[in-house]
């Protein structure tokens, strides 16, 4: 038995992951809680305790160090296209509020004498890569973000490796690709294009596409997002070799193959509903984001994603197209 930890477990990925975790514990007994500002009115994933919260509260992240949760998934954060837009609100929310509550963590790990040591499964981006890009970014490619949402997230990955380091907790952080097709109504993301124009047409919505169709990027599936946050909170952490952070396998095309995967899945009428209408804040954005990886260290270790942006389609339409 475990006690388990989701912070941000009311948000999308969250709540895949305690469904998941319902359906196929890790151990007989588990105890999941959920944290977050909100969850779902209906349909809600199964936890033994769902608490209301915001993560810049220190008192609540105190009270959450204080129960000594086994592991703990890290999913919160601001993201991309508001973290730009409003620098306090992502600083406050993306970086500080993390470093709470790894400080609150290591209380209760210094106050057992180390008999407590939690292991955290942080998640990361590939917003952490800036421009200009090799052909395939290897696991040797420095951190250079362009983005605050980028930078946040870099600076996390750097005080989880030192806290680790130092032997107050292990676990590890992984660098998502973008999350595609993500279901519901769209969020602030500035990669949230790239779920519209396939998720809105499938439902039979006009999707706006903000960017040209040359523009090429890293995708994984809300499933495969999830087979990521299990496979790191099992794994055999000595094998990274005192580099704990990871970047996570996907796909990689451009919006014209997502279009083109569209078509074959649901025809041309799909495609239709798709409108070109640019804008030149979420081109900025996009223009300093990766394209492409040679993630050998992460399949190595047994992560995997789909082999096909057809695939991540037929995923979505399999878990989550309302029929």
């Amino acid at each position: 038995m475990a006690k388990i930890l989701i912070i941000g477990g009311g948000g999308m990925v969250g709540q895949k992951l305690a469904h998941s975790l319902a359906a196929d514990p890790f151990h007989a007994g588990d105890e999941v809680t959920l944290f977050d500002m909100a969850f779902p009115a209906e349909g809600g994933a199964p936890a033994a305790q769902k608490l209301p919260g915001n993560i810049t509260d220190k008192g609540a992240i105190r009270r959450l160090a204080a129960g000594r949760p086994d592991l703990i998934f890290h999913l919160a954060a601001i993201v991309s296209g508001e973290a730009e837009t409003d620098f306090d609100l992502g600083w406050n929310v993306n970086m500080m509020a993390f470093r709470d509550l790894l400080e609150a963590l290591r209380a209760e790990v210094v106050s057992s004498a180390h008999a407590y040591k939690p292991r955290i499964v942080f998640t990361s981006s590939i917003a952490v890569f800036g421009a200009p890009f090799p052909e395939k970014i290897d696991d040797t490619f420095f951190q250079a973000p362009q983005t605050s949402y980028g930078a946040q997230k870099a600076v996390c990955e750097l005080m989880l490796s030192d806290y680790i380091r130092k032997g107050f907790f292990d676990g590890m952080s992984i660098r998502l690709p973008t999350i595609c097709v993500r279901p519901g109504k769209p969020n602030k993301a500035a990669s949230g294009f790239f779920s519209g124009i396939i998720r809105e047409p499938l439902n039979g919505v006009e999707a706006i596409l903000p960017v040209s169709r040359d523009v090429r990027h890293w995708h994984a599936s809300p499933r495969s997002a999830v087979g990521f946050l299990r496979h790191a909170a099992t794994l055999d952490t000595t094998l990274l070799n005192a580099r704990p952070a990871l970047n996570m396998p996907g796909v990689s095309c451009t919006v014209e193959e997502q279009i083109e995967a569209l078509r074959e899945v649901a025809g041309n009428d799909a495609v239709a509903l798709i409108r070109e209408e640019p804008d030149e804040a979420i081109r900025a954005i996009v223009k300093n984001w990766p394209r492409d990886f040679a993630p050998e260290r992460a399949l190595a270790l047994g992560f995997h994603a789909e082999d096909s942006f057809r695939q991540i389609i037929e995923t979505y339409i399999a878990d989550d197209l309302k029929r």
